[in-house]
């Protein structure tokens, strides 16, 4: 058994619960499954590290940008759900994976009955693939074995978990509201935002709030956004989210986002034009950054540092409590640790037969 292996040996079936019917479906671009709002309050509710990348809103945009075609299956059942979707790299080799497999933020496990809807999903896959038996990955867990090793307890069948990722998530308190999280930053973070606030404001930068509640706003907004990434130096060396593929994606999370008006988007603006912006969604009270930028010819002007607070002082307004930032680990998300004081770990996990 390769390191980092749990086993579960026993072969004696248990009883699983049987109050959800697994079938995969195909699912039209920009189509809600019937369980989309039970789906949508278990991220909201299931203390995910990630709960925003929970969401159908996250994970249903990643399938529509990358795996229309692909097979989903979901189940719900007394407000737990199993959200998954089928790859099949050959006839011999099938994984079956999160709607959002590339980052593996989001948990496609939610609520108290999720490890129970998990035993079902393995015997359904057992009797679908039969002979054959598909590699599972189920990301988004938080650090230990002992969920893991329930979810395989459960199913009564030999399968064993392999630790194949394992990542950090940032996140920051809002208590006390913008005076309450300057507090919590650093002196010289401090002073320079205060020097980075007087030059904009010499130089003219005004900051507007777009809030997209209709698909039109959204589409709007966003063409607004690749404008400015586009003159940006991550637009200017093709590694943005103007490019084909991701420019899809986020197009579509901000729309599926605008029904609840669950975006929150800021440009910074000087003599008119757009020449920055900063968005992420909400998921309860909790915020989720997703992209920033601005033009290669502001980089002087902190307009990042600056766009966060203007972002900051907004969901301070509103009440929310928690400001997610995404990933941690890496050379270039260290940044991040002067803006966040709280680390989440994350784990991925291969669930396949013993």
């Amino acid at each position: 058994m390769p390191c980092g292996a749990q086993k579960r040996t026993g072969h004696k079936r248990l009883a699983f619960y049987s109050g959800a019917v697994m079938q995969f479906i195909h699912l039209p671009h920009n189509a809600k499954p019937e369980q989309y709002a039970t789906w949508h309050s278990a991220a909201l509710h299931s203390a995910q590290a990630d709960p925003f990348s929970c969401t159908p809103a996250w994970q249903l945009a990643f399938h529509d940008a990358f795996g229309p075609k692909r097979r989903l299956l979901f189940a719900e059942a007394d407000g737990s759900v199993i959200a998954l979707a089928e790859g099949l790299v050959s006839p011999e080799e099938i994984y079956i994976t999160p709607l959002e497999p590339s980052w593996f933020f989001g948990c496609p496990l939610l609520g108290s009955h999720a490890p129970q809807l998990f035993a079902d999903a393995m015997h359904f896959f057992t009797r679908t693939y039969a002979p054959r038996f598909p590699k599972v990955l189920v990301g988004g867990l938080g650090p230990g074995l002992d969920y893991v090793q329930n979810m395989l307890n459960k199913t009564g069948m030999p399968l064993q978990a392999h630790l194949v990722k394992a990542g950090i998530q940032g996140s920051a308190s809002l208590a006390g509201g913008l005076d309450g999280y300057l507090s919590r930053r650093s002196a010289n973070l401090r002073r320079n935002l205060k020097r980075s606030a007087k030059k904009a404001h010499e130089l003219g930068i005004s900051y507007e709030r777009v809030l997209p509640s209709t698909e039109d706003e959204a589409k709007a907004a966003y063409a607004r956004m690749i404008a400015v990434e586009r003159t940006s130096w991550k637009g200017i060396d093709h590694c943005g989210m103007a490019e084909p593929g991701i420019c899809d994606f986020y197009a579509f999370l901000l729309q599926r986002l605008a029904p609840e008006k669950g975006a929150r988007v800021i440009f910074a603006r000087r003599e008119d034009t757009d020449v920055g912006f900063i968005f992420g969604g909400l998921a309860g009270d909790i915020y989720r950054g997703q992209q920033f930028s601005y033009a290669q010819d502001c980089h002087e002007l902190s307009l990042g540092n600056l766009m966060q607070i203007e972002k900051i002082c907004w969901l301070c307004e509103e009440g929310v409590q928690r400001y997610d930032m995404g990933p941690l680990d890496g050379p270039k998300m260290q940044y991040k640790t002067h803006w966040t004081e709280t680390a989440f770990p994350i784990r991925t996990w291969l669930i396949e037969k013993a």
